[in-house]
């Protein structure tokens, strides 16, 4: 079992969206055994569960499960839960984006219009629309963070990358234009985080022929989720940061 170290994000309340399995439920645990108050958003209220429980038996924080549809809710349904968080806390200090939507590798002539929209719906706009309703509750804590989730080669514009490649490049330039009209506040930090191949329920459904053995494990990223919402990564903003030379990234 990781060694504990509540210093690091006691008191720190983080919103996670996709919070019910994969790098979403990774990061829930590995940020809430830190000490932190997490948030858990998904849509499937089991898989949520599975990741309470866990982090119930790590003996971290007692984490809040809140049921959600990215794609599905209204704009009201987003501010309903930025209300519900400021009149329980407050403040929110965090704001990890991790849900994603993945249809298939295909040619874009072949992709569905459904599916389209979908994908953006889920893996951009939700991003926007939850970054406009919770910025008044960060801008409340004394230093919070915000992590979008992108991935090294969508974000190249590969080919039959379709829907899923266009909104990790916008995603991309949405942190960025995020982090410069942050940062002359000081207060809010904003990074995008590639997290590179791992060993992911993603992963396996868009490369199901590949090796996983040789993958590194979901786990491997607790340092950097940890490093992202702690005090140590105040100051850095408006990074794309790669996890796999995360320890050569400058901290200025």
């Amino acid at each position: 079992m990781d060694k504990v170290n509540i210093m690091q994000l006691t008191g720190k309340v983080i919103l996670i969206t996709g919070a019910g399995g994969g790098l979403g439920g990774t990061a829930a645990l590995a940020l809430a055994k830190q000490g932190a108050q997490v948030i858990l958003l998904d849509k499937i209220i089991t898989k949520l569960e599975s990741v309470y429980d866990k982090i119930v038996a790590a003996g971290a924080p007692e984490p809040i499960m809140y049921p959600f549809d990215l794609a599905g809710a209204n704009e009201n349904d987003y501010q309903e839960l930025a209300d519900r968080i400021e009149a329980k806390y407050g403040s929110l200090d965090g704001l990890l984006h991790s849900a994603v939507e993945f249809s298939a590798f295909e040619p874009l002539v072949l992709h569905k219009t459904k599916d389209w929209g979908h994908s953006l719906n889920v893996n951009l706009n939700a991003p926007f629309i939850l970054c406009k309703v919770l910025l008044p509750v960060m801008q409340k804590s004394d230093s919070a963070a915000i992590v979008f989730t992108s991935d090294s080669k969508a974000r190249t514009g590969q080919a039959y990358s379709a829907s899923y490649g266009v909104s990790k490049i916008a995603l991309e330039g949405l942190a960025k234009i995020l982090a410069e009209e942050l940062e002359s506040e000081g207060k809010i930090r904003v990074n995008t985080l590639i997290p590179g191949p791992i060993d992911s329920p993603f992963r396996k459904k868009a490369y199901p022929a590949e090796d996983k053995s040789l993958l590194p494990a979901m786990s491997s990223l607790n340092e950097i989720y940890t490093y992202l919402f702690s005090a140590d990564s105040i100051g850095l903003t408006g990074r794309i940061i790669d996890a796999q030379t995360f320890k050569q990234q400058p901290t200025n």
